[in-house]
């Protein structure tokens, strides 16, 4: 169980424990993703013997089929309040970048898509940027196979490179979180390892648009300053499965790169732990 805290919001608590924040509605009946209170306990795992799901859509998103591509985002008539939360991939504020964090999405708003998690009422009002359009579901990006040698188990999970480019950052440099690949505009990003996508999107200012997979109940992969997006929200997704595109927005430079981190129950771990060696 989670208390809530000042601060908490319902997808920043679902970050925390490695869940999505729809799973935290239905396992808790929740009758608003957007209200939560203080001291409020909150189930972060699935009850035993599970419990009867069922659809959920974030406060004033117009539901769609799957396969068809995202209308523009439309006027929102009742302004949801934002959410205000503390750090899934904490970074230090540098140069303007915004410290991506279980507090990281305290910006993102219901803006008329389905990436746009629920805020909660303990939250501050702030502004948020518009939405990455993701590729509709319906596409689905090939699978790129890699060799034996290029895959690794760790903790029941197999691994690999998301992109094949040089290394310029490591973890624990700095502030660094995780691993930076250099690579050019257009690189294919990969799946480190087989999943759902959890988010898709850009509203964090100094990621650029970004992509983040469960894997399972104990690991999370991000995928930072992507050019384009290939998926959406959950949508599954094999290890090698494109799924995005290198690029460098919101990059020191504007230097192409791919941002890549590994969380463990929700903690930051070093990705070359669990990747090949190269």
């Amino acid at each position: 169980m989670h208390v809530v805290a000042k601060g908490d919001t319902l997808f920043s608590i679902a970050l925390e424990y490695g869940q999505d924040w729809r799973d935290l509605v239905i396992w808790n009946r929740l009758e608003n993703p957007n209200l939560i209170k203080l001291g409020q306990e909150l189930r972060v795992a699935a009850p035993e013997g599970g419990m009867e799901t069922r659809p959920i859509a974030a406060p004033g998103v117009e539901s769609r089929p799957i396969d068809t591509p995202a209308p523009s985002a439309p006027a929102v008539t009742e302004s949801p309040p934002p959410a205000v939360a503390d750090a899934m991939l904490k970074r230090e504020p540098r140069g303007g970048v915004e410290p991506y964090s279980e507090a990281t999405l305290d910006r993102i708003r219901s803006a008329g898509i389905s990436s746009q998690p629920p805020g909660a009422a303990v939250a501050a009002t702030t502004p948020a940027p518009p939405p990455a359009t993701a590729a509709a579901a319906g596409t689905s990006a090939p699978v790129i196979v890699t060799p034996p040698d290029a895959v690794r188990t760790e903790d029941g999970v197999e691994w690999s490179w998301p992109a094949s480019g040089r290394i310029i950052g490591r973890f624990g440099e700095g502030s660094n979180k995780g691993v930076d690949v250099a690579g050019r505009t257009g690189d294919p990003v990969l799946a480190a390892a087989g999943g759902r996508v959890v988010y898709a999107g850009e509203a964090m200012r100094g990621y650029g648009k970004l992509v983040i997979v469960k894997h399972d109940n104990t690991f999370l992969s991000a995928y930072a300053h992507n050019s384009k997006i290939l998926v959406q929200e959950r949508d599954t997704v094999k290890r090698g499965q494109r799924i995005a595109e290198l690029g460098d927005s919101d990059t020191e430079a504007g230097k192409p790169r791919l941002h890549f981190e590994i969380r463990r129950q929700g903690k930051p771990v070093d990705p070359m732990k669990y990747l090949p060696p190269r």
